[in-house]
């Protein structure tokens, strides 16, 4: 029986490859169901032989009652946007003078949700959605049930993938005439759909989805032989993962230029939505030569295709305060549907722009959604104008009715009342919001609740709030402050990285707090330095800088960090010690088979010797470990003329 079922799930695991990955299937939908009900009526029969691979799991295991949160190994970054040639002629010169000539890697950017799947010795393992970037959520049970996603491989590889899963959009509107048949509520657009089918609790409902996976990046190079993009996305075929197979290389700007003018036409073509073009430097040696910036890769830039314009009447500007004083308008609208979605909201960005553009309350207004995403006002129809009322800029805060002020140099109106409620309740919002603190059941509404019932005046006040201080406010069950008392204490052990973006120091973003936490390494040596001393540290620019040193010197902030120090807030971040080998900053290339250890072990080996390893050879790597069949980087090394050293020498040289 075992020998049946071993049988049953490599045929079926190799019928489901051809169909969904290779798009070739070679028996009809009938036979399939067929042979896949025969064998979970097996292994109902003889659990024992049920395995993690099996492509039972596709339709779904037990209900979960939450996602548990997972850390990325490095951060899922985003990309920096191209709206038009300009830009795209920009990113080219900045990437030819970095690093001379280049080719491009093109690639449809897929409409859907960004997710992680880890694989140890070549078994799924994990996966993840991108979350705020560091920290996402563990959705491997849902993943499991996309069958372009391969549960094992044939080789042993232990990495990280990352990949746009989605919804084609013959499954769309199968699944929104369901829904309209049982009288609910259809999704607005494909992204809509996949993200929600994806963050379901039961597995079972995400099974029925048919949803789907273009995979287009690893995170450890050091288990690939290739030193390209485009050879990755080759490796990644080979291995038996889904790509999108509409990818080009291209030599030049010019050649970007006419893809992406190719797809703006083909778009609608596809069964799938796209919502720009994606274009990397292909060499991985120039990558890493390029580098990143706080938030995205240099290496890389995201084309986002023109945005759907259309027509609507503006109702009223409503003014809103941040939580650094600064005050935004927003259009209130008559509703309408904009790509996909229904607005009713739309961004002005500021009011030197409602001003310079002549945006008045009860125009008939364009809108547009900036990137697909953000709905904004694009300008007013002149001859069709009703109101002759010119639209004027506040003079009074929303929030205090302090007055105003705008600082030189900037476009912002700004309150600057530091006592403004306001500001304050955002700044709270932001304190404990999911790439913050990240305290589950302190969302908007409640935070605005505990200030509007004089509980809390700053974060410090959130770690002295009691039970008995919860339980009779509105919306307040026991269990729901249970919950919220249990998040608020295990918040304080959160990193220091977490806190510093917490407490919402102008300019300082999560990878900014990232770098100054395991920079130094605790909260007291940060209000030690000096402006200079962050401005050493790579990608923290004199304005990071002085924004730093102008919070940790005001009072205001030092009261606070002693109120949040007594409430028992964590104050330090782990941070690895430096290390004294004699591998220090020296750049190791793996390549080819090790035959007495896995990769992991050798790249820990290296890094705990002070060394780093990279995924492709350049001429400033320093030494290439070269296993058995040994390709193209054995080459190059030689070429170049690196240190070459096989497995045995290199455990020679680590044991010295």
């Amino acid at each position: 029986m075992e020998e049946k079922i071993k049988s049953l799930q490599d045929r079926l695991n190799r019928y489901n490859y051809e169909y969904h990955v290779l798009d070739a299937p070679t028996i009809p939908d009938s036979e399939y169901d067929k042979l896949l009900h025969e064998l979970i009526a097996l292994e109902e029969q003889h659990p024992e032989y049920r395995t993690d691979s099996s492509p039972t799991v596709r339709v779904g295991g037990a209900v979960l009652s939450r996602f548990e949160k997972v850390a990325h190994d490095t951060p899922m970054l985003s990309l920096g946007n191209a709206f038009n040639e300009e830009d795209l002629r920009a990113f080219d010169r900045r990437a030819r003078e970095a690093v001379g000539d280049v080719e491009y890697m093109c690639e449809l950017k897929i409409d859907g949700l960004a997710v992680s799947l880890k694989y140890e010795a070549g078994q799924l393992v994990q996966g993840a959605t991108r979350g705020d970037g560091t920290v996402g959520e563990n959705i491997t049970s849902n993943l499991r049930t996309i069958r372009a996603i391969p549960l094992s491989l044939d080789r042993p590889l232990s990495f990280e993938v990352r990949g746009e899963a989605y919804m084609p959009k013959p499954s769309f509107e199968k699944l929104n005439a369901e829904k309209e048949e049982n009288g609910e509520a259809p999704f607005q657009n494909p992204r809509n759909a996949a993200a929600g089918s994806l963050r379901q609790l039961d597995p079972k409902l995400a099974a029925k989805r048919n949803l789907s996976i273009f995979l287009y990046s690893v995170n450890d190079l050091t288990e690939l032989e290739a030193d390209t993009q485009s050879g990755a996305l080759d490796e990644l075929d080979d291995a038996g993962f889904k790509t999108n197979k509409e990818r080009r290389l291209v030599s030049d700007i010019e050649g970007v230029l006419e893809y992406i003018e190719y797809w703006e036409n083909h778009r609608n073509d596809l069964e799938y939505d796209i919502d720009g073009i994606v274009i990397k430097v292909n060499a991985f040696s120039s990558q890493e030569e390029m580098g990143y910036t706080a938030k995205s890769p240099r290496w890389a830039i995201a084309y986002k295709f023109p945005a759907e314009e259309v027509v609507t009447d503006l109702l009223d500007i409503e003014l809103t305060v941040g939580r650094t004083g600064a005050i935004t308008p927003t259009a209130i609208l008559e509703p309408v549907k904009v790509a996909g979605t229904t607005v009713a909201r739309a961004s002005l960005h500021n009011h030197e722009l409602i001003e310079e553009k002549d945006i008045r309350i009860n125009d008939k207004v364009i809108i547009r959604k900036a990137g697909d995403i953000i709905p904004e006002v694009v300008r007013p129809i002149l001859e069709e104008r009703t109101s002759q009322e010119v639209y004027k800029a506040p003079t009074k805060c929303p929030g205090c009715g302090h007055e105003t002020v705008k600082l030189e140099d900037e476009v912002a109106i700004r309150c600057i009342n530091p006592g403004c409620p306001a500001q304050l309740v955002e700044g709270m919002i932001h304190f404990v919001s999911r790439g913050a603190m990240n305290i589950d059941g302190l969302g908007e509404k409640v935070v605005r609740q505990l200030f509007d019932a004089g509980l809390i005046k700053d974060v410090g006040d959130l770690y002295a709030l009691t039970y008995d201080d919860l339980i009779p406010l509105e919306r307040m069950g026991e269990k729901k402050v249970q919950n919220l008392l249990t998040a608020i204490e295990a918040s304080k052990e959160n990193p220091l990285r977490k806190l510093l973006f917490g407490l919402g120091m102008r300019f300082v973003g999560t990878k900014a707090s990232e770098l100054i936490a395991v920079e130094f390494g605790s909260m007291d040596a940060i209000m030690k330095q000096p402006k200079e001393r962050f401005i050493e540290i790579p990608e923290i620019g004199e304005k990071i800088a002085a924004s730093i040193v102008t919070y940790t010197e005001h009072p205001d902030f030092i009261k606070l960090v002693e109120k949040l120090k007594a409430f028992g807030v964590n104050m330090t971040e782990d941070v690895k010690e430096a290390s004294s080998g004699q591998f220090d900053d020296m750049v190791f290339v793996l390549t080819g088979k090790l035959t007495e250890l896995t990769r992991g072990e050798a790249k820990e080996m290296i890094e705990n010797a002070g060394g780093k390893v990279t995924g492709s050879v350049s001429g400033k790597t320093d030494v290439v470990v070269a296993g058995e069949d040994a390709g193209s980087k054995l080459e190059k090394a030689e070429s170049l003329g690196v240190t070459v050293w096989n497995e045995k020498e290199f455990i020679e040289n680590m044991e010295q």
